[in-house]
């Protein structure tokens, strides 16, 4: 007789078994992860509800803005409060006026706030502990308690109501030199040894080295600049004494204000006129800005 064998494979099991469903892996969601999209929505719903409410009520007439209950969605849509705001005679100047003071202050406050930074990041110099101290010093002071010393001096300069008087005081900001300082700090050290050992001067390498490695601090900077500048209303309205020299906010709060009381469609117009800009500036530099914040350490 001869003897069989027979071989037997490794057991093989279908999509339909309860061996195989048991190997498949999980895809049940975590309960807190399910509450923390849950308030990361509600977060994001709760901050865009003032601006829906904002675009949508520049485009409804007066008496809907102020009818109680109000309604979010417009009963009789209407561009006649941008017809009103861009009917009034020196509108084109306020914005022209808001964009040169926002502009300069942003571009002075790249130039100087990175060169300042770069100085406190990687060169070395007497005094340089004091002197950054005193820019620590300076953010925690609140901008109300130097006003007026600051208007004083700046009176006392001869430029009140003056383009210089608007724009001086804010081409470099203690905040902006921090950042720059942050960022620039983390560049190797070695990328700037070796341009001196090179032969480059300080101002070469910051042109050629640091500053193209700075593009999201710079884009941090730049926005957070522009929107301090662009909604800036106190400093504009105690410097500009004649209205050839008013920015947007400040003509916006005086010409939406008439004998009969606030015209809430006229206001809404300018607040929408005055954040589109802003709006466009943040999506065109939105990840340099991400990438600033997360590299500047400021959270």
């Amino acid at each position: 007789m001869t003897a069989t064998t027979t071989t037997t494979g490794p057991a093989t099991t279908t999509p339909t078994d309860p061996a195989f469903r048991d190997r498949r892996p999980s895809r049940r969601v975590p309960t807190s992860r399910v509450v923390l999209y849950c308030a990361l929505v509600l977060g994001l719903l709760a901050t865009l509800a003032p601006f829906a409410w904002m675009f949508l009520g520049s485009v409804k007439p007066t008496g809907e803005i102020v009818a109680h209950p109000s309604s979010w969605l417009p009963q009789s849509p209407t561009f006649a409060n941008f017809e009103q705001l861009l009917s009034k005679q020196n509108f084109g100047l306020y914005f022209l006026n808001s964009t040169l003071v926002a502009v300069a202050c942003v571009l002075g406050n790249l130039l100087f706030c990175s060169m300042a930074g770069y100085a406190f990041a990687k060169i070395e110099f007497a005094g340089k502990r004091l002197l950054f101290g005193l820019v620590l010093t300076m953010l925690i002071i609140p901008g109300v308690t130097t006003f007026v010393p600051l208007f004083v001096l700046v009176s006392n300069m001869g430029l009140g109501n003056s383009y210089l008087g608007l724009i001086l005081p804010f081409l470099v900001t203690p905040f902006g030199v921090f950042i720059m300082r942050q960022f620039i700090r983390d560049i190797p050290d070695a990328l700037v040894e070796a341009a001196r050992l090179d032969g480059a001067g300080e101002s070469r390498i910051f042109l050629r080295v640091i500053l193209p490695l700075t593009r999201p601090a710079l884009a941090t900077l730049a926005i957070l600049t522009f929107l301090a500048q662009w909604n800036n209303f106190l400093w504009p309205l105690v410097i500009a004494q004649t209205e050839d020299h008013y920015t947007l906010p400040v003509a916006l709060a005086l010409f939406s204000v008439g004998a009969n009381g606030t015209d809430y469609g006229l206001l809404l117009a300018g607040a929408v006129t005055v954040v589109t800009p802003i709006i466009l500036l943040f999506l065109a530099l939105q990840r340099h800005f991400v990438e600033g914040i997360a590299n500047t350490g400021i959270k």
